[in-house]
Order: structure tokens, then C-alpha cells, then sequence
């Protein structure tokens, strides 16, 4: 019985009763493979593979008599195969390779010798063309002076083949035949005739029939629509659309690796890198780095609508619009969808057209009138919540969120890098006194770039889609829709990290997790502890020391307010007009301030221009307020410029200090133990 379950593992025997027996001996004998490993083979083995090896004449010739290498795919594999027919001799190759001596190029056994390509991820993995070798399952026999190896593959090996009834078949193309022949091709029915017309049009054949192994990017005719598309695509658009001397397999492609373009030069550098959305969609990218008077700088997203097509010199991939040409205004970038599916050029941003429209479209009439426009565009992913879900009927608040991520500015990368010299970069938006505030960290392909808007931090995980009048950066979420805790809100956010810092080594964060109550939360940022340290140098430093815990975190409580309610900017004001001031409910005591509008106020040093700012009074001291009403889901953060502290409450004496409120604590309790003295 296990000889026989011995022999559908290894599949290779079928065409041989004598090697199915050295197989089976050499699985049944072998110490290195487990029972554990046999069954999981057993269950691995597809019997749809091995009825194709049974019944292909060439592939049992070569299992009986030579040596070989052969790629058996999984049955989830087969289960996840579309195509009607799977080519066994694709899968097979006459020399024998284990999984270490692979070489990069393989000539399989299909007619005409269409090659397989070798190559790994940064995780080491091998993959055959798309197909990931599962390392544990290689099996190697050797008998007779036949040496053969099995390797098990997670995905069908799938050859470029002509369509049924052409009566002139194609062998082993090169992308120039490919693009030559595209019609008699089994494509999908996606065809390539424009791209080919001005590849002939610019004499760039001989980019196609390059040797070597690279990879061809190819725009289907789909994506030419727009009518003067076509005539933008010159000899170096067509070179932007090969990355010489490297396969790359969608399967193994590195997220978001540039890789350098044939456009690559002095005067103009393109780069090209690969990544996948969540839902597992592919798209591809150019990145113009330094551009010319015909080719702007900027990033162009593709979809991939057929993926890892392999041809004799590499492998192509059909992309749904053209890479590098940057013809759309951000208006007709989003516009697109209008008459797209899911599978749109666009894909990557559907749902968030979707909304605007949904919103009554009007937010569209507004960018279209903006003769400079930077859009933050929340991906696909971004609006699967059931808090957004709850929003999208309530079209005045929307209307407002989505305001929030409009800037009238073109703000590329660059811009917001040379914005963020100064810690943190801030940039209003549409929305009436609503900023955005951007922080880079990190260099190069190495940088991460977030953006904080309404209390809700998204990472920038698409920069620099140009367009001829502006930007789209893609972020994972909806900016101005909470979905943390202020705890939350502290930890993530760079500009507040210094006091949360304080506050953890003091304990003070330990209830910001709460959700049960509701904080208003005044959080000196950054730079404004740093100017505590020019005014009182020594407290300072003790703040940030553990030993000092108590004092430290006697001084953020007065800086939170906890209440049945939150306290908007808008709230303090009202108030404060009413009254006079406003007293808040604080963790210990109480808060007195006054809140007002200054016209004309400078919103950061750096700043270069004018809004109408909240300011703080408070012990006849006036503080700026940075970044108003940032929203969390347990409360509201109002990042403010400076410490609510003043000099006559830290008192240092012998190496320590006590705030004001502890001195008079400390002094009631020694009155008390007098006075107790005194009755004893």
C-alpha cells in the first residue's frame, strides 16, 4: 500500500515500471523524508497532472530513459488554473537541477524549447516563472545514471500559445514577435495595435528583440482613448516601458522596488517598480525623476490586465494605459471612472470617486476649478469601516471630510520634504481653517511620508500621481473619521511624542485608553517642551526623568479635562464670550482660560501664511493653539504651542522640584500633623 501511495507521489513513474520502483524505493528508504512529509506529498499530488503525464508520449520517453527536471503543481494549484489546458512538457526540462544549482533560464520540453525563468524574492523563496517552489517537497532520485528531481510548485506553468485554428503557429516568440503577431496570440482579447504603431513609428524594434532576459511593459489599446494619447508616446516612452537585464515576475516582484527604466539617462530617468493593493489587484508604476520639456516629472500608475506572459528574451506584462505620459488634469483623472469597471485603469481609487459622487458631485466642480490641486485620495481598503458607512449619509459632515483632503497647491514629495525642514510641515486645505500636517521620515526609497488631518494619521502609500495641473498622493485612510483613542492618537503622532513620553514613564496614559469617559485633552507639542527647556532649564530636565514621575504627571493633569462631553475649539470660544472664560473640569482640579480668535495670526513661525487662529489665555499667559480639535474616539486632542505651566510652578531646590499644587499639599499635611501634636 505505501509503495503504491509511494508511486502518486513521485507522478515521474508513471511511464516506467522499473523507475517507479527506484522511486519508491529511494521515498520508502529515505530518512530525511518523514511520514508526515509522504502524506502531505500524497495529498499535494494532483491526479489531473498525472493523467497528463500518462498520457503525453514525449513527457514518458524522457521520465523512462533520461535524465530531468519536472514541476508539479499543487491541486489547489490546478483548482485556481482558469485554462482548459494545462502543457505538460512546459513543466518538464532534459537536464536535472536540485533547488541550489537552478540556473536563471531553462529550456523547457514544449515544442519550440520555450525557456523558464529562475528568480527569488527577498525572502530567498525560488520561483519558476510565477510559481513558488515549496522547498520542503523537492524529492531527487537517482538510477541508472538517470538522476531526476520533483519539484512541487503552488501555480500551473502557463506558455504564451496561439489562438485555436491558426493556421500559422508561433513558437517561442520574442517580444517583438509578440507584438508583431499580438492578434493570433490567446491574449484575452486585449490587443496592443497602437502601442505597436508607434513603436514602428519611432523605428524602436530593436528594443523588442533585444537578447538577453528583461522585462516589456505594453500598453493595451484600451488605455489610448483619449485621442492625442498616442502621439505622446515617442522613443523614450517606449524605452520607459522595458527594465533591461532583469525578468520580473509578478509573483516574486519586490512592493515598490524601482528598478531602472531603458529611459534612463542624463537628461531624463525613469524608474519602474511593481505593487499590489490588498484586494491583490497589480498595478506598475513610473517614476520620472528628472524630466525634459516633453516628459514631466512624476509618478504614472498602470493596472495590470494580463500578467506574466513569457517570451523567448523575458516576459511582458499588459498594462491598461500607458506609463511616463502624464495628458490629465486631476478632474478628468477622477472622471475616469465614469466609464469604468472595477478593473479600470484607476482601480486603486474607484471607491473614492464613487463617494464623491454619491455626495452629489459638486466636491468634482470645486477641484475642476482650481487651476492648482493636490488631492490626498483614501485607496479602496480606506473606506471599509462601519464608521465611514454611518458618515456617507450624512452629506454635510462628508462634504466637509472631503474637503479635507484637497489642497490647492501642487505639493509633490519634494515639496512637502523641503516643507518638513522644520519638523513638521502644515498645509491648509478647502476646508475653512482645517490644516493638514505632513511629516517625512526617513530617505530615499526608504521614506515613509504620513499625514495627520482631523485627528485621523494615513500613511502615503502612493506619492506623486501627476497630473497636468496637480497631484494625487493615495493614503489608507479617511482623514476627519477617528478610529483610535487618544492614547492612541499620542503614541502615533510624531509631534506629540515628548509628552507621551512623559506620560507613560509617569502613568498618566494608563486611562486614555478608556472609552467609557470623554477627554479634552490640551497636548503641548514638541517644540513647545523644547522652548520649557530655554525658560527653565533645570525643571526641563526633570520632567523628562522618571524619578520625577509624581511632578510630571501633576502637570498633565491640568492639562486634561474630563467631562461628559468634549470641548471644541468653537466650544471654548462661545464660552469664553459668554463668561468671560470658561472653567474646565480637570483630572484634579479645575482649568480657567480664555479662548479667542486672532485674525491675522501667524499660524507657525515657518509659516508664510495668515488664517484665523485660536489662542489660549490662561494666568495672563497667551499660548497659541497649533492644531485645534484633533478627533479621537474617546475625546478630542487640542495641540497647543506651549506648556500650561508657568515659572513660580516648578520650584528646584537640591537636585529635585515640586509643582506649586504639591507645596501646598505637602505644607497641609505638615499643619495637620502639628496640630494632631499639639491635641496629643
Amino acid at each position: 500500500m505505501f509503495a503504491k501511495a509511494a508511486l502518486l507521489m513521485v507522478l515521474l513513474c508513471a511511464a516506467s515500471a522499473a523507475t517507479a520502483a527506484d522511486l519508491a524505493d529511494r521515498l520508502r528508504d529515505d530518512s530525511e523524508l518523514s511520514q508526515s512529509t509522504a502524506k502531505s506529498l500524497r495529498r499535494l499530488m494532483p491526479v489531473r497532472f498525472y493523467s497528463l503525464l500518462e498520457s503525453n508520449a514525449i513527457a514518458n520517453s524522457t521520465l523512462s530513459l533520461r535524465s530531468c527536471t519536472i514541476f508539479v503543481p499543487t491541486n489547489e494549484a490546478f483548482q485556481r488554473y482558469k485554462s482548459k489546458t494545462a502543457h505538460v512538457l512546459y513543466h518538464i526540462t532534459t537536464a536535472a537541477y536540485s533547488q541550489q544549482n537552478l540556473p536563471n533560464t531553462i529550456s523547457s520540453d514544449m515544442d519550440g524549447n520555450p525557456p523558464l525563468y529562475i528568480t527569488k524574492n527577498s525572502n530567498g523563496d525560488i520561483f519558476v516563472n510565477n510559481a513558488r517552489i515549496i522547498p520542503s517537497l523537492t524529492v531527487e532520485t537517482n538510477s541508472g545514471g538517470k538522476r531526476q528531481v520533483m519539484h512541487i510548485i503552488d501555480e500551473v506553468l502557463e506558455p504564451l500559445t496561439a489562438k485555436s485554428g491558426d493556421s500559422d503557429p508561433i513558437s517561442n516568440p520574442d517580444a517583438l514577435k509578440f507584438l508583431q503577431q499580438a492578434e493570433q496570440l490567446n491574449l484575452d482579447n486585449f490587443n496592443v495595435r497602437t502601442y505597436r504603431n508607434q513603436v514602428t513609428l519611432a523605428k524602436k524594434e530593436s528594443v523588442f528583440k533585444s537578447p538577453g532576459t528583461h522585462t516589456f511593459l505594453l500598453p493595451v489599446d484600451e488605455g489610448f482613448k483619449l485621442s492625442a494619447r498616442s502621439s505622446l508616446v515617442d522613443a523614450k516612452v517606449i524605452d520607459g516601458h522595458m527594465i533591461p537585464n532583469t525578468v520580473i515576475f509578478t509573483a516574486a516582484a519586490q512592493h515598490d522596488d524601482p528598478k531602472t527604466s531603458a529611459a534612463f539617462e542624463d537628461l531624463l530617468k525613469v524608474t519602474v517598480s511593481f505593487f499590489k493593493q490588498k484586494n491583490g489587484k497589480m498595478y506598475v508604476k513610473s517614476n520620472t525623476i528628472v524630466g525634459d520639456s516633453k516628459h514631466r516629472e512624476g509618478v504614472v500608475l498602470a493596472e495590470i490586465v494580463k500578467a506574466n506572459i513569457p517570451v523567448r528574451n523575458g516576459v511582458v506584462h499588459l498594462i491598461h494605459r500607458p506609463l511616463m505620459i502624464i495628458d490629465t488634469t486631476v478632474t478628468q483623472f477622477l472622471q475616469s471612472f465614469k466609464f469604468m469597471n472595477e478593473n479600470s485603469e484607476n482601480g486603486a481609487l474607484r471607491k473614492f470617486y464613487e463617494v464623491i459622487m454619491d455626495n452629489g458631485g459638486a466636491v468634482l466642480d470645486d477641484i475642476n476649478n482650481l487651476s492648482e490641486v493636490t488631492i490626498l485620495a483614501p485607496s479602496n481598503e480606506a473606506w471599509n469601516s462601519s464608521k465611514i458607512n454611518n458618515l456617507l449619509a450624512d452629506r454635510k459632515k462628508l462634504r466637509q471630510i472631503l474637503n479635507m483632503h484637497i489642497i490647492k497647491d501642487r505639493l509633490n514629495v519634494e515639496k512637502i520634504r523641503q516643507k518638513n525642514a522644520n519638523l513638521i510641515a502644515q498645509v491648509p486645505t478647502v476646508n475653512n481653517n482645517t490644516f493638514l500636517y505632513f511629516n517625512v521620515r526617513g530617505e530615499g526609497s526608504d521614506a515613509v511620508i504620513t499625514v495627520e488631518g482631523g485627528g485621523v494619521n494615513a500613511t502615503v502609500i502612493q506619492a506623486d500621481v501627476a497630473q497636468t495641473n496637480g497631484y494625487v498622493h493615495i493614503i489608507d485612510h479617511v482623514l476627519g473619521v477617528p478610529y483610535t483613542t487618544v492614547l492612541g492618537k499620542l503614541e502615533s503622532d510624531p509631534m506629540m511624542s515628548d509628552t507621551y513620553k512623559m506620560g507613560e514613564f509617569s502613568h498618566f496614559n494608563d486611562q486614555l485608553n478608556n472609552t467609557q469617559r470623554l477627554f479634552t485633552y490640551f497636548v503641548p507639542r514638541d517644540k513647545g517642551w523644547q522652548k520649557t527647556e530655554l525658560d527653565y532649564p533645570s525643571a526641563h530636565k526633570k520632567l523628562f526623568m522618571p524619578d520625577f514621575s509624581y511632578h510630571s504627571k501633576s502637570i498633565l493633569e491640568r492639562h486634561l479635562a474630563i467631562a461628559d462631553r468634549v470641548y471644541t475649539m468653537k466650544d471654548l470660544v462661545q464660552y469664553s464670550q459668554e463668561s468671560g472664560s470658561v472653567i474646565l473640569p480637570t483630572f484634579r482640579d479645575s482649568l480657567k482660560i480664555r479662548v479667542e480668535e486672532e485674525n491675522g495670526h501667524l499660524h507657525d513661525e515657518y509659516a508664510s501664511h495668515e488664517w484665523t487662529g485660536y489662542v489660549i489665555t490662561w494666568n495672563h499667559k497667551k499660548i497659541n493653539v497649533y492644531r485645534p480639535d484633533v478627533e479621537c474616539t474617546n475625546g478630542i486632542i487640542h495641540v497647543i504651542d506651549y506648556p500650561i505651566l508657568e515659572e513660580k510652578d516648578v520650584v528646584v531646590s537640591g537636585g529635585s522640584y515640586l509643582t506649586e499644587s504639591t507645596i501646598c499639599i505637602t505644607l497641609a499635611n505638615l499643619i495637620m500633623i502639628t496640630v494632631a501634636k499639639l491635641l496629643n
